[in-house]
């Protein structure tokens, strides 16, 4: 083979596809969220790509990624209601509320009727149900003067936090056997899970607790069932693959919709307002929809205004 062949043959690889849609991907463990979104950019030949928050290497779980236009409205995913099943060892401590960090033993657990136990845990747990007030930890991505906080904790730096309101909006036992207790969370954005874990191991009694597990099973209105691993990606062909991708306005499935006749989605289109349309007289002033011309293509989202007007936020492209 020439060198002329080689080169073309390279040029080719590189590539990029301008696909659409959105991948639920299983995270395996101990890889960051940025390593598992790189994988599936090389594995899809994407030529855009993007996460909807991250998971601790320790994490596993969904991580929907986001293809070419749906990383427009990834920040819907990001600020979505949470599902984590947590794995709590009870009485210790963690430098990093986690598995990773150094573990110290706080208080012997030693309690056997299960019964009670359970009884009291759910206790526990209707305290700490709606919107509470949580410190971020140490150990987290929050920026500090351009710095995430778990730089400067490993180099024994302490910055002082706020406290952040969080929603809490269920609690479920899975099972306690010992010092391990697995639980259920849904959670509203924001919430530490390590933190949520420490809480739960003092309100116990247990002078603390850490995360020995975390698995992320549902943001929004996708779910892990649905999710496909890196593993079985990997096995896949191109067409497969693609198969796999859930449509851009599959993100926004809670938002209600409203279509367009033909000249209305090319005002859209082209970013005017739309006056007085009947579909979106129903609406209240600030409701955020989904537009889609009269063959049923996505167009993107706009917002209403008032007598039925309606104004572009974010746009496909090429519809």
């Amino acid at each position: 083979m020439s060198h002329a062949e080689v080169t073309q043959i390279k040029r080719i690889r590189r590539v990029k596809r301008h696909i659409n849609g959105v991948l639920l991907l299983n995270k395996p463990y101990g890889i960051t969220s940025n390593r598992a979104l790189q994988i599936a950019k090389r594995l899809f030949s994407a030529a855009k790509v993007g996460h909807t928050g991250t998971l601790d290497p320790m994490a596993t779980g969904l991580l929907p990624i986001c293809f070419g236009e749906a990383t427009k409205f990834s920040s819907v995913l990001l600020n979505a209601d949470k599902t984590y099943q947590a794995t709590l060892k009870l009485g210790y401590i963690s430098t990093t509320g986690d598995a990773e960090g150094e573990i110290s033993q706080i208080k012997v657990v030693n309690l056997n009727d299960k019964v009670l136990i359970t009884k009291k845990i759910e206790q526990v747990f209707k305290g700490l149900l709606g919107k509470v007030m949580q410190l971020p930890p140490m150990y987290s991505a929050l920026k500090h003067q351009g710095k995430p906080l778990y730089s400067y904790a490993r180099e024994g730096v302490d910055i002082r936090r706020k406290p952040r309101e969080i929603t809490i909006y269920d609690l479920k036992v899975v099972s306690y056997i010992g010092e391990e207790l697995v639980i259920d969370v849904r959670c509203g954005t924001g919430t530490y899970v390590r933190t949520l874990a420490e809480d739960i191991g003092k309100a116990l009694g247990c002078g603390g607790a850490y995360l020995t597990a975390l698995c992320r099973s549902s943001i929004g209105n996708f779910d892990l069932t649905k999710a496909q691993d890196l593993a079985s990606l990997e096995d896949m062909k191109m067409e497969e693959r693609d198969g796999n991708l859930y449509p851009v306005d599959s993100i926004l499935n809670d938002y209600p919709t409203i279509e367009l006749d033909r000249m209305a989605a090319v005002y859209l289109m082209q970013g005017r307002r739309i006056s007085n349309y009947s579909a979106a007289i129903e609406y209240p002033e600030g409701e955020v929809v989904r537009l889609y011309n009269h063959k049923k293509c996505f167009l993107g989202i706009g917002e209403v205004l008032g007598e039925g007007s309606i104004v572009p936020k974010r746009l496909m492209i090429n519809n």
